[in-house]
């Protein structure tokens, strides 16, 4: 009984849907899932080469340029020519985080551990976009300065 109630209601929470936009919405916007849609076109990548704002603690650092024909794999690292401890004095990029020398272990090594060798699992170009989805997220100083205890030791 429990079961054919839930597939009644998920059944008319799906009509609900298909009634109130003709189709299902998302990021189709509105367009028949037997049609294919025009792509909007490639948003182009932010390349100011500014340090982004980051919205929470420890979130990675987003990477503020381009990285197209970056060659990262078992052998090279591309991100290590500006990004290695040895030339940033050059490049006057930031180094990477002391937290990439450490293994599992918590052990410091000379050189980037392999678990951190391969940066855009972690950190990724942003595009000058508008969001796909509404978003209310806010950064964690917007909800410090709302909470009724701020300002206040």
């Amino acid at each position: 009984m429990r079961r054919t109630l839930f597939i009644a209601t998920l059944l008319a929470a799906t009509t609900a849907a298909f009634a109130q936009d003709g189709g299902i919405g998302g990021l189709r916007h509105g367009t028949p899932l037997d049609v294919e849609a025009t792509p909007p076109p490639i948003p182009s990548v932010v390349n100011s080469d500014i340090r982004q704002v980051r919205n929470w603690p420890e979130q990675p650092p987003v990477i503020p340029h381009h990285i197209d024909n970056y060659q990262i794999d078992l052998n090279v690292n591309k991100c290590l020519t500006c990004h290695s401890r040895t030339a940033v004095e050059v490049s006057q990029a930031p180094m990477v985080s002391v937290t990439h020398f450490m293994n599992r272990d918590g052990q410091v090594l000379a050189a980037v551990t392999p678990r951190r060798f391969f940066c855009t699992q972690c950190h990724v170009p942003q595009a000058d976009t508008e969001p796909l989805v509404e978003n209310t997220f806010q950064d964690v100083d917007a909800v410090i300065g709302s909470s009724p205890t701020s300002g206040t030791p």
